[in-house]
């Protein structure tokens, strides 16, 4: 089943008791197999569906399937909900199942268990950013019926139509050389194009419903905007003043650290897109100009540290009660590090 059809069916009301989200077969020409932020919204809407609003913290679980044993995760799915009629277990990084040995030992053979009789009052989601239909895990997904929810990039034409469709559900119409500006600016993948979005309804704010490509444009000198740039130029340079400064000017225009966290990631990861030695997709030519200075700065093995620990700084936010200003304050210190300690390598090597 495709995502769309999936969403369309899941907002009607229909529920599944084991959900794989998983990438497509045949993608669309040019395009991932998988779509993270499309997986994303499948869990939102499986949540919605299933659970009433203001119980998501005692009714939803989420592991990740290379931290937490299987046995543990069948354990909690098999455990009747406390004050709801329903709990979802999400079960992240699922694609760690298909290297699990199809041995008479095997966790598997839990989860075909637990696939023979599923909890009638769980949902259990998997989300896989990979798969081998080769591999028991996928085989034994197929044989007990698990609802399989390919989750590709969108095609040309349908991420048009995602575009339109968020303006729309925010008050806006763009106009179609807007959409082409704000695809050429951000690129194909979702998270991109949805950040891409919030600058520009931010910038061109509540009153103008009617957004042309000029005001793309426009957004992208968005004062805000600049001011992440120059955060990560300074972590680029190793100038922790300079990061410090940019970043207590972000939280001085009342940005989230949240939300700051996540642009930082964002950068991150294009950068990390923007290496030559990478696999991944290269962002779109703007956001690559902007980003090759902190890609040249950091290197490949230190970007996958800087995306670690941003994951980590948002775990310390989110559970362990210290200010969020402080922890951004430790994340971008600790990114200057990265950097000068990359910089001081080159020139001993010189």
């Amino acid at each position: 089943m495709h995502v769309s059809e999936f969403l369309q069916q899941t907002r009607a009301g229909a529920l599944w008791p084991v959900v794989l989200l998983c990438p497509a077969e045949k993608p669309p020409f040019n395009r991932d197999p998988f779509e993270p932020y499309l997986a994303d919204e499948a869990v939102r809407a499986l949540v919605e569906a299933s659970v009433p609003p203001g119980m998501e913290d005692i009714t939803c679980q989420t592991f990740h399937a290379d931290e937490t044993h299987l046995g543990q995760v069948l354990e909690e799915a098999s455990t009747y909900p406390f004050l709801a009629e329903r709990r979802v277990v999400i079960v992240r990084a699922a694609e760690a199942y298909r290297d699990l040995p199809a041995s008479k030992t095997s966790p598997l053979n839990l989860l075909t268990a637990y696939l023979d009789r599923p909890c009638e009052t769980t949902l259990l989601v998997m989300v896989a950013a990979a798969a081998d239909r080769r591999k028991r895990f996928w085989k034994m997904c197929v044989e007990k019926g698990v609802c399989l929810v390919e989750c590709p990039q969108l095609a040309d034409a349908e991420l048009r139509r995602w575009i339109a469709d968020r303006a729309a559900a925010r008050g806006r119409r763009l106009s179609g050389d807007a959409v082409a500006e704000v695809i050429e600016r951000a690129g194909n993948r979702l998270n991109d194009v949805d950040n891409a979005l919030n600058i520009l309804f931010a910038h061109a704010g509540a009153e103008k419903t009617t957004l042309t490509d000029g005001d793309v444009r426009a957004a992208c000198a968005d004062v805000a905007e600049e001011t992440v740039w120059t955060l990560t130029d300074a972590i680029a340079e190793s100038d922790a003043d300079k990061a410090l400064h940019a970043l207590h000017q972000l939280l001085a225009m009342n940005k989230a650290p949240e939300e700051i966290l996540g642009t930082v990631n964002w950068l991150l990861e294009s950068a990390y897109r923007a290496l030559p030695e990478t696999a991944a997709p290269a962002p779109k030519p703007f956001v690559k100009k902007k980003v090759d200075p902190l890609a040249a700065a950091l290197g490949l093995e230190k970007l996958k540290a800087a995306m670690a620990l941003c994951t980590r700084t948002n775990f310390m936010m989110r559970d362990s009660g210290i200010s969020r200003d402080l922890a951004m304050e430790i994340l971008v210190i600790k990114l200057v590090q990265g950097a000068a300690v990359r910089r001081n390598a080159a020139r001993r090597s010189r």
